[in-house]
C-alpha cells in the first residue's frame, strides 16, 4: 500500500513539474502573436507586413522584450510606453475610443430589430394585397363606347 501511495506522490509530483514548464509557456509571448496586434510607428502598417527600419527596430525591441521573460500584455505596455498609444492597432477600450468597439454591435442589433419588426408587416400586407379583388372600374358612358368603337372600326 505504501508503495502504492510513493508511487502515485511520485506521479503527482511529476505531473505537478510538468504543469509549471506548460503554464508558463502558455503566458509566454511570441513575436508573430504580437506583431499582429501592433503597428509600425513609421510607416502605419501592422508590424507583421511593415518593412520600414522603424518596423526592423520594433521587432527587435519585441524579441528582447520576450527573451527576458515578459508576457503579451506587459510587452504592449511597454510599446506604449515606448512608442505611445498609436502603436497599438487596437485602440484602447475608453473614452472616445469606447465607441469604436460599442457603436458597430449597436448597429447591428438595431439593424435586427428594425427587420423583426417590418419584415412580417411587409409580409402582411402583401398577402393582404393578393386576397383583395381588383378595383372595379367605372362603366363606360353609352356616347364613349360608342365613339370608341368607331374609331376601333377603322383598325380592324
Amino acid at each position: 500500500m505504501s508503495r502504492t501511495r510513493a508511487l502515485a506522490a511520485l506521479l503527482l509530483a511529476l505531473t505537478a513539474c510538468g504543469a509549471a514548464p506548460a503554464a508558463s509557456a502558455a503566458h509566454r509571448a511570441s513575436l508573430i502573436a504580437i506583431e499582429n496586434d501592433v503597428m509600425c510607428t513609421a510607416c502605419h502598417e501592422s508590424l507583421a507586413v511593415a518593412q520600414s527600419p522603424e518596423a526592423y527596430a520594433e521587432r527587435d525591441y519585441i524579441r528582447s522584450l520576450i527573451s527576458q521573460g515578459e508576457t503579451k500584455a506587459q510587452i504592449e505596455s511597454n510599446l506604449v510606453q515606448q512608442y505611445g498609444p498609436a502603436v497599438l492597432a487596437l485602440p484602447p477600450a475608453d473614452g472616445f475610443n469606447l465607441l469604436v468597439y460599442v457603436v458597430p454591435p449597436v448597429i447591428v442589433i438595431a439593424g435586427i430589430i428594425l427587420l423583426v419588426i417590418t419584415v412580417p408587416r411587409w409580409r402582411r400586407r402583401s398577402r393582404a394585397a393578393a386576397g383583395r379583388p381588383l378595383p372595379v372600374t367605372p362603366a363606360l358612358d353609352p356616347a364613349d363606347a360608342r365613339r370608341l368603337d368607331e374609331d376601333l372600326s377603322h383598325y380592324a
